[in-house]
């Protein structure tokens, strides 16, 4: 399937609890009300699902670096890659909603590099990804660089 042939204005609610509380929340206020979650800023993430064909929307803790966005595929320090984290490397022309803006984008994972500079900087960010990469070892968390 190709991008231009997905509704990207009508993606699918994640599964219901806290994160479908926090989607709704998020795109009911424009972002007044989730964007900043436990004082971290968060961005609403929708992919393309890799089986489905349909679109997915994902709440993310983000870093920024100019005009890019960095986030971590932690899944809280499971063994595998989160499937927001598949469906982009499958399809990585994405969509974004931070705060009140709407955007597309374009994803990629991290080179060794960039990690290695970005990695500090979302852990200070948000302290537990330090805890997720330990728990998740041998699997590296990584990182994934948002640009328009």
């Amino acid at each position: 399937m190709h991008a231009l042939d997905v509704d990207w204005d009508h993606p699918a609610d994640p599964l219901p609890g806290p994160r479908l509380d926090h989607v709704r929340a998020y795109v009911s206020t424009a972002g007044a009300d989730g964007h900043l979650w436990h004082g971290v800023p968060t961005l609403l993430l929708t992919t393309l699902d890799r089986e489905t064909g349909r679109t997915a929307r994902t709440p993310l803790i983000y870093g920024e670096d100019a005009d890019r966005l960095i986030l971590v595929a932690a899944a809280y320090g499971a063994p595998h890659h989160p499937a927001w984290y598949r469906n982009l490397a499958a399809h990585p022309e994405v969509r974004l909603q931070v705060g009140a803006a709407s955007f597309k984008a374009t994803a990629r994972t991290a080179t060794p590099a960039e990690r290695e500079i970005y990695w500090e900087a979302m852990t200070a960010l948000w302290p537990a990804f330090d805890d997720y990469q330990a728990a998740a070892a041998p699997r590296e968390l990584p990182l994934v660089i948002l640009e328009r």
